[in-house]
């Protein structure tokens, strides 16, 4: 066996999370290409050559939710701003923030943040692009131009990318006119559809890079331009993922009901054929109709619970939408926070506040809280990303993680509960010591491969920003 082996794209480690869950003696292989070629468990001996991991070794987790600009923001905004601070006080400093990015900053704080996201063990990123246009409206030269800046990013630091170009027509339901602060957002179906047509000409599609569309909420589109959307992406990509906010604050819900006569999520599911290829971001306020029935479209609830907290949006009923076997996965939005472990954590933690019980995410078949929620965001999250990554199985990206095995909260604990100590434990540095996409190693004892280079450029980007702010 140890002939064929191409030690420079193998990795064995002692205990490794596959499917089917941990397993000991683990060899990974992988292709020129970066996806894993064979993954064989319970070795009598390690492969000789082989490069032996460090300690346990997990799939990397995709972060299905991300707009990239606004890591640039955290901890900026919280301050009462307005009497009534909520959710809408808050956009309106993100408007004000986003009017002052420019393409190198935003270049520079996309790479930054995708190395943080890596070195957090985010292997993967579905970026909602819509920041478009130039600041006084106008559009660039290439009306790619930003979008194109953040592939790059993701390219350059070695993240798996799902680039998703957002449609944005209006400022609220009934087509109002956008406001003077979205100018840079808005396009027309066609529009829209032109930058993802020039974004697949400049870099196509590979085992890393995927494209697909995000109409950013029923708020901002029509019934008529989101057809028009799905058509025209289905011309040219018909399995290409879908994302979309929805339902994430209660006036939002409010608005719909009193404009289209249906609540959000229930208004999107009768009128359009939602399925394993979308992704509903937050979906926080949907009833007990609208839970069951996104369950059993297959669609992801895309959960950011970081932000979704840190905006005061409300708690999503994680308990009877798992219950109805729905799928889920998870992201880190607006990065006031960039940690899946955190966002698993809080996951839990909504639902015991809520119910006043405690392991309330568990299952019959799985009473490991954590390992319930780690596996389905990992396939919930894959799924989110239109990639074949989030699982250690032969043609899967080899999107991966190392854990520290000296890290006081795994040090001397059963490999049964190491899961439930990485989500729910706080304590120390990251357990995250190592990262590999595509087979690549691009963390390397916590520290990302060009972490100094992209650090200076954030900061000297941060200092231009808050310069002009």
């Amino acid at each position: 066996m140890n002939s064929t082996i191409d030690t420079s794209r193998a990795l064995f480690a002692r205990h490794a999370w596959l499917p089917e869950g941990w397993r000991e003696n683990v060899l990974l292989e992988w292709t020129t290409g970066g996806s894993l070629a064979r993954v064989t468990s319970g070795l009598a001996q390690p492969p000789a050559g082989v490069t032996h991991a460090a300690g346990p070794l997990m799939p990397g987790m995709p972060n299905l939710h991300s707009h990239a600009f606004q890591r640039a923001m955290a901890g900026l905004t919280e301050y009462r701003a307005n009497p009534t601070d909520s959710f809408w006080s808050w956009r309106d400093l993100m408007y004000r923030f986003a009017a002052l990015v420019t393409p190198d900053d935003l270049g520079a704080i996309a790479r930054w943040l995708y190395a943080e996201m890596l070195k957090a063990g985010y292997t993967s990123v579905c970026e909602f692009h819509y920041v478009h246009h130039a600041q006084d409206g106008q559009r660039y030269a290439s009306p790619a131009e930003l979008a194109q800046r953040v592939v790059a990013a993701a390219g350059e630091t070695g993240i798996g990318m799902t680039m998703l170009p957002v449609l944005y027509q209006y400022s609220g339901f009934g087509a109002r006119a956008p406001r003077d602060d979205q100018r840079r957002f808005i396009n027309t179906p066609e529009q829209l559809l032109g930058i993802v047509d020039a974004l697949r000409a400049w870099r196509p599609e590979h085992g890393a890079l995927r494209y697909g569309v995000a109409p950013h909420s029923l708020r901002a589109v029509s019934r008529d331009s989101l057809r028009a959307l799905l058509e025209g992406l289905n011309a040219i990509s018909p399995s290409a993922p879908v994302h979309i906010h929805i339902a994430e604050q209660t006036a939002e819900v409010d608005a719909c009901l009193e404009t289209e006569g249906a609540r959000p999520v229930q208004w999107l599911l009768d009128r359009f054929d939602v399925n394993a290829r979308w992704c509903l971001v937050h979906a926080t306020h949907i009833d007990t109709n609208e839970t069951a029935a996104l369950a059993r479209s297959g669609a992801i609830a895309g959960l950011c619970l970081t932000t979704e907290a840190n905006l005061g949006d409300g708690i999503f009923p994680a308990h009877d939408y798992l219950d109805a076997g729905g799928a889920f996965g998870v992201g880190s939005d607006s990065h006031i926070g960039v940690d899946w472990r955190a966002e698993l954590r809080l996951l839990e933690y909504g639902q015991r506040l809520v119910r006043r019980e405690r392991n309330v995410l568990a299952s019959t078949h799985e009473t490991h809280v954590a390992d319930r929620l780690f596996g389905a965001a990992l396939r919930g999250g894959a799924r989110a990303t239109g990639r074949a990554t989030g699982a250690l199985e032969t043609g899967a990206r080899a999107d991966f993680v190392v854990l520290d095995p000296q890290h006081p909260n795994l040090a001397e604990q059963p490999a049964r509960t190491w899961l439930s100590s990485v989500v729910f434990c706080e304590h120390g540095e990251t357990p995250v010591l190592d990262v590999y996409t595509g087979g690549e190693r691009v963390v390397q004892a916590r520290r990302h491969r060009d972490e100094a280079r992209l650090y200076a450029d954030y900061r000297a980007a941060l200092s231009r920003l808050l310069a002009n702010a």
